[in-house]
This record gives structure tokens, sequence and C-alpha cells, in this order.
């Protein structure tokens, strides 16, 4: 698990996406700083763009199959070269049991990315987020920010191109 410096400044960006375009653009350069050990939330209400930004993630990696919400069967896996990238949806989590009985805490490692959407159904079963996505419906498009929610994730930010 990993922990902020509050005294220190972490990165935040803020944009807003006008329409899909604009929203693969930016999962491209959300691909770019990538890296195995990263965990990453995506919050924001039904139909934000949760999976759709990770859908342009996956395809800015070079993913050219099917990419779907893991609603029902809670994570979609995905190896694109030799990166271990983990797809997780909780909306529909409700049984604590259900995390040690599929092993979910064995995805969360130095050698996988898992992206995770609905991080607040599984409470306190989560590590602490490297990188904290929030995508809100504005207008036809939507907001995004992106936040460091740990030293890692702040230190991957500041080399990032994201501004």
């Amino acid at each position: 698990m990993h922990s902020l410096d509050e005294n220190r400044q972490t990165p935040k960006i803020t944009r807003h996406l006008a329409d899909e375009s604009a929203t693969d653009a930016f999962g491209a350069e959300l691909a770019a700083l990538l890296r195995p050990g990263l965990m990453i939330t995506l919050n924001g209400d039904l139909g934000a763009g949760k999976t759709a930004l990770v859908r342009a993630i996956l395809r800015a990696l070079g993913y050219t199959g099917k990419v779907k919400s893991p609603t029902y069967t809670l994570v979609e896996h995905y190896v694109i070269s030799s990166l271990y990238l983990y797809h997780f949806d909780f909306y529909r989590f409700n049984d604590p049991d259900e995390w040690h009985e599929a092993g979910f805490r064995e995805y969360f490692n130095e050698s996988s990315v898992c992206l995770v959407e609905w991080p607040e159904k599984a409470g306190g079963l989560l590590p602490l987020p490297d990188i904290k996505i929030s995508l809100d419906i504005r207008g036809t498009g939507r907001d995004v920010t992106v936040e460091a929610g740990s030293e890692k994730g702040s230190q991957c930010l500041k080399d990032s191109n994201l501004s």
C-alpha cells in the first residue's frame, strides 16, 4: 500500500473532454504513463465515461479486441505486450467473501496495472489508489480530473505530459 505525504504538492490535472475523440486522445495520454504496479480508480456516475476511458487506454496500448464493462464478471484481464492489466467494475459487488474467494487481492501487485470502477463499493478491501480519476458529465462531454493518491502516483503524474 502506498501513502502520500500531505505536505507535498501533488499534481492535479483537469480537462474537458468534448467528445469521443477527445476521450480517445486523453486515454492515449494516460496509456503512456502506465507502468506495472499502478492502481488507478475511476469515479463517476453511471454513464460518465469510465469504461469509455478504459477502452481508449486499451486501444492506445494496441489492444484490438472487444472491451466490455466487467459489471457482471467484476474483472476483465488484458495482456498487452508484457503489461498485465486488470479492469475491475465493482458496481454490483456486495459480498466481501467474493473478494477473498475470487483471489482479487492477488491482482493488486507490482507486476500489474489495476483500473477500478466503483472503488467505493469494495470498501476497505482495496489498497489505496496511486492515481484517482473522476469523470463528470458536462453538456455533451465530460470533465475529467486526475490526481495522485500515493507517492508513486505523484511521481508518475509529474513525469507525464499531462497538463
